[in-house]
């Protein structure tokens, strides 16, 4: 069972991998996270869905674009959090970043950055998000949750790694908030998948309606 202090001593470790935009657009989350009787637990966002949003009705972090009134990443990834949860970061205890990454599709270079918090504090989710919840690590880890889902884009059809986490016909967590938690693991020394993990497991649940980017 993991720790904040294992967790926020993994990170002191951790080199963060930094991506130079070129014409990609920048964008920051925040990885949040918080500590009970269960161990860690980790805090997703499901998306509205909205038309024209590539990122509609998908499990997430809390974060957007950069704004020209946001001094660095950081700044925007805390502005994001207050604004689509209503939970403000600026108190909380900052972990370290996990870096860089690009989307494999979309024009995108997201930056996270790792935050623990305490106490119940309550979410006000705004119109851009559908729900929020928290999960266990140690979940994610389960490699009966870890299947493969169909994926289209473009007219192209290929299957992607992901993790159910809710209940049936809920979204999965895939695309780059699944990498994100996969070098959260990678920093904590645990393989992401899970040994065991059922690769060709399918699920019968398309990534984002079967349409979606790589989120």
């Amino acid at each position: 069972m993991f720790t904040l202090d294992e967790i926020r001593e993994a990170l002191e470790r951790w080199h963060p991998e930094q991506e130079a935009p070129g014409c990609r657009f920048r964008a920051a989350v925040a990885m949040i996270l918080r500590e009970r009787r269960d161990g860690v637990q980790i805090l997703f966002i499901e998306r509205a869905r909205r038309q024209g949003d590539p990122w509609s009705g998908h499990l997430a972090f809390p974060g957007g674009r950069i704004e020209p009134r946001d001094r660095d990443l950081r700044e925007a990834a805390e502005r994001e959090t207050r604004e689509e949860i209503g939970l403000d970061l600026r108190g909380a205890r900052f972990l370290g970043p996990l870096g860089d990454l690009g989307g494999d599709r979309l024009p995108v270079v997201v930056t996270c950055f790792v935050y623990a918090i305490g106490g119940g504090k309550a979410l006000r989710l705004n119109h851009e998000v559908a729900d929020a919840f928290w999960v266990p690590l140690e979940h994610l880890l389960d490699p009966r949750r870890h299947v493969t889902a169909p994926y289209l884009f473009g007219g192209e059809r290929a299957h992607h790694p992901a993790v159910r986490l809710l209940g049936p016909g809920r979204p999965l967590l895939w695309g780059i908030t699944y990498r994100l938690v996969a070098r959260l693991f990678q920093a904590l020394g645990r393989a992401f998948p899970p040994a065991g993990a059922g690769a060709a497991q399918r699920s019968d649940l398309s990534l984002a309606g079967g349409q979606g980017s790589e989120g």
